[in-house]
C-alpha cells in the first residue's frame, strides 16, 4: 500500500474482521497502549466491529494524561514567574493542575507560548536573551528525542537562558506495572508503532516471556489496528506469547540508532510518578548530570507543591484499564472537554476525550 486512504479500505478491514471473527474461539481481553491508537478505535468504532469474546482495554498511552499533578503545578508555578516564557504545546495549555492550567496563568499575564517543536523555544531563547525561556519537555519515548536535541544544542551554542522542564515517561516498565497489578485482566497488548520506531522491539521480547502475553507493534490506521488485532488473537488462541511487528513500514527492529544515542547522551532513567497511577521504578528519565543546569525544575527551586486532584474525576481508573470513561459518574456531566475535571478529558489523547468526541450521546443518555 502506498497511500493513506488504502489503510482504511472498506473491503479490507472486512476481510481482517472476518478473520478475527473466525479466530477468535476464547474470551479475551487486549490492550492498546497509546491514546492515538484509543481514539483511532473509538472513532472508527472497531471495537465494536469484534466478536463478543473480544474487549478492548484502553491503557495508559497518553502522554499528557499521565504527567503528574505535582509536574503541572510546578509548570503553573514557572509560568506565572514574570522573568519566564513559558513554552508548551499546545495540547497542555488546558490540562487541570490542582487549582489552574496554563491558559488561565497566560489570562492572568503570564508570558505562556505554544511551540510546534522544542526548537522553536531554543530560538525564542536565542532571540530574547534578557529572558528566561522554559520549555515543557513531556511525552513516551516518540517525542524525547526531540527535545534532547532542544537541550543538547543549547549546551553546544552556549544558550544559558533556556531550560527543559522534564517529564518523559517509558513505555516497557509501565506494562511491566500493568501485568504486576492484582487487578490486571489484560491477556495481549497493541505495541505503539511510534515508540518502537524510536526504540526498535528488543526490549519486549523479556516482557513477552515473563508474563506470557504476546506483543504486537502496530500502527494507527484502521487497518494497522485490525491487522494487529488478528496477530494478537491468533496467539492467544494457539497459546502462543511472542513479540511480532506488524507495522515494518514504520518500525524496524533497531529502531533508530542516532536517536537512541541523543536519549543516551542527553537523559538518565529514573523513577517517575505517574498521573493516577502512582510510582513506577525507573519508568522515566530525567537530565543527566551533564545537562543538569538545563534543567528547570532544579533551576527555579520549585518546592513545597501540595497537589488536590479532583475529588469525583476517576481518570485514574481510566488510565489503568480499570473503568471505561462512561462508567464515571462525572463524564460528560461535571466533565466535559469545556470544564475538564482530568487530563482525560482535555488532552487530544484521552480516552475520556474519545469517548465524548465520538460515542457520548448514545452511552451517558443511555445510563
Amino acid at each position: 500500500m502506498k497511500y493513506l486512504d488504502e489503510f482504511s479500505d472498506p473491503d479490507l478491514a472486512r476481510a481482517l474482521l472476518d478473520q478475527i471473527h473466525e479466530a477468535t474461539t476464547g474470551q479475551w481481553a487486549l490492550m492498546e497502549v497509546c491514546g492515538g491508537q484509543t481514539h483511532s478505535i473509538i472513532r472508527h468504532g472497531i471495537d465494536q466491529l469484534l466478536p463478543d469474546g473480544i474487549e478492548m482495554i484502553h491503557g495508559p498511552g497518553c502522554p499528557v494524561c499521565v504527567t503528574p499533578l505535582a509536574v503541572i503545578d510546578k509548570a503553573l508555578e514557572i509560568a506565572r514567574r514574570p522573568e519566564v516564557i513559558f513554552c508548551s504545546f499546545g495540547d497542555m495549555l488546558r490540562v487541570p493542575g490542582s487549582r489552574d492550567d496554563l491558559f488561565t496563568i497566560k489570562s492572568q499575564g503570564g508570558d505562556v507560548r505554544v511551540v510546534y517543536s522544542p526548537l522553536d523555544a531554543l530560538r525564542i531563547a536565542q532571540d530574547e536573551p534578557e529572558r528566561e525561556v522554559v520549555f515543557f519537555g513531556i511525552g513516551f519515548e516518540t517525542t524525547a528525542p526531540a527535545n534532547a536535541m532542544a537541550v543538547h544544542q543549547a549546551r553546544r551554542l552556549g544558550v544559558g537562558n533556556f531550560s527543559l522542564l522534564v517529564s518523559h515517561v517509558l513505555v516497557p516498565p509501565a506494562i511491566e506495572a500493568i501485568m504486576e497489578s492484582p487487578s490486571c485482566r489484560v491477556q495481549g497488548f497493541l505495541a505503539a508503532g511510534h515508540v518502537c520506531s524510536v526504540m526498535g522491539t528488543s526490549e519486549y521480547p523479556p516482557l513477552a516471556q515473563r508474563y506470557q502475553v504476546p506483543i504486537v507493534v502496530t500502527g494507527f490506521e484502521p487497518l494497522d489496528l485490525l491487522e494487529g488485532i488478528r496477530r494478537t488473537v491468533v496467539q492467544l488462541e494457539e497459546g502462543r506469547h511472542e513479540v511480532e511487528n506488524a507495522y515494518p513500514r514504520a518500525v524496524p527492529a533497531e529502531g533508530n540508532p542516532a536517536a537512541k544515542a541523543m536519549l543516551e547522551d542527553v537523559f538518565e532513567v529514573t523513577d517517575r510518578t505517574w498521573r493516577g497511577i502512582g510510582e513506577i521504578p525507573r519508568s522515566g528519565w530525567r537530565l543527566s548530570p551533564r545537562y543538569a543546569d538545563f534543567d528547570a525544575e532544579r533551576r527555579f527551586s520549585v518546592e513545597g507543591i501540595d497537589t488536590a486532584e479532583s475529588a469525583i474525576c476517576r481518570s485514574g481508573e481510566v488510565l489503568q484499564g480499570l473503568i471505561k470513561p462512561p462508567q464515571c459518574e462525572a463524564f460528560g456531566r461535571e466533565c466535559t472537554p469545556r470544564n475538564p475535571l482530568g487530563a482525560t478529558m482535555v488532552s487530544s489523547e484521552g480516552a475520556c476525550a474519545a469517548y465524548y468526541a465520538y460515542r457520548r450521546l448514545d452511552l451517558v443518555e443511555a445510563g
